[in-house]
């Protein structure tokens, strides 16, 4: 199942790429999404909208490490994580890897809006409330995972390497594994990301192989890293009804979304899962 936001509704950036809106409210604009049947699971994915940085990285970049202000940074992230009422704010260094943090410490969220990641991974779960589990991408798929009992999330960040490697197989197996559930309960959305029209890869041969020459469109060299996702998710045991994703392109919609492959000097933005405390 797709979930499809044709429209969002936001005032536009200025010329210079600043927000034009109130310059009084600085809150980055979100996406919000929910799980059918699951109303303990919060979902939120942040669009470029608000925030107070400037330049290329213009609008509500919530990552200090891309070459933004760190104090607009630490601003952008403290109002994010005002606004979602969040009690814990978890990240980690993303390296377009397979590793997961499962059951990260508690820490006083003021220090972890204030600190860039040292700990290395892609995949986050928990199963404490109150926990924003936060995938920072411009380009990249976030994948938020959710057990349908609501007490169990889980948050992955997958680049098309990651698609390579098969992380939305292994992510959700080490998250079933961990808290001892099948996959055919875990439910999962995948949030804006690069669209099947703007992933061209000119070295398909080399990068990706024949293995995924289902995906590849030869005539314009693209990749359907949406669908791709959605097949892995169901190699790795989703029911196919239990898949959503956000058909919003991060390269197509300029004023809503970073975009490293639109521009390499560029912000980040959060996609965030959490649950009710």
């Amino acid at each position: 199942m797709a979930v499809t936001t044709p429209s969002l509704a936001f005032p536009p950036l200025s010329r210079s790429g600043a927000p034009a809106a109130n310059p009084d409210d600085v809150t980055p604009r979100c996406i919000r999404f929910a799980f059918p049947g699951v109303p303990g699971v919060h979902c939120a994915f942040q669009t470029r909208r608000g925030g107070i940085s400037d330049g290329p990285w213009a609008g509500g970049n919530i990552s200090y490490e891309v070459g933004d202000d760190s104090a607009a940074v630490a601003a952008n992230r403290a109002a994010l994580a005002a606004s979602l009422d969040l009690d814990e704010w978890v990240e980690a260094r993303q390296v377009h890897g397979d590793a997961m943090i499962i059951d990260p410490e508690p820490v006083q969220l003021a220090a972890a809006l204030a600190a860039t990641p040292v700990a290395q991974a892609d995949g986050l779960a928990t199963a404490r409330p109150g926990v924003g589990l936060v995938i920072k991408t411009a380009d990249c798929q976030p994948i938020l995972l959710a057990h349908e009992s609501g007490r169990y999330v889980a948050a992955l960040h997958a680049g098309w390497r990651g698609n390579r490697i098969g992380f939305p197989q292994s992510g959700v197996r080490a998250f079933c594994e961990r808290y001892g559930f099948p996959p055919s309960e875990v439910l999962a959305v995948r949030g804006p990301s690069l669209g099947p029209a703007a992933a061209e890869f000119v070295n398909f041969a080399t990068e990706w192989g024949q293995d995924f020459a289902r995906w590849f469109r030869t005539a314009s060299r693209t990749m359907d890293l949406w669908t791709l996702t959605r097949h892995q998710l169901a190699e790795a045991g989703l029911l196919p009804e239990r898949i959503f994703g956000l058909d919003l392109c991060t390269h197509s919609l300029v004023d809503d979304f970073f975009s490293y492959r639109r521009a390499a000097t560029t912000g980040r933005q959060a996609s965030i899962i959490w649950m009710e405390g």
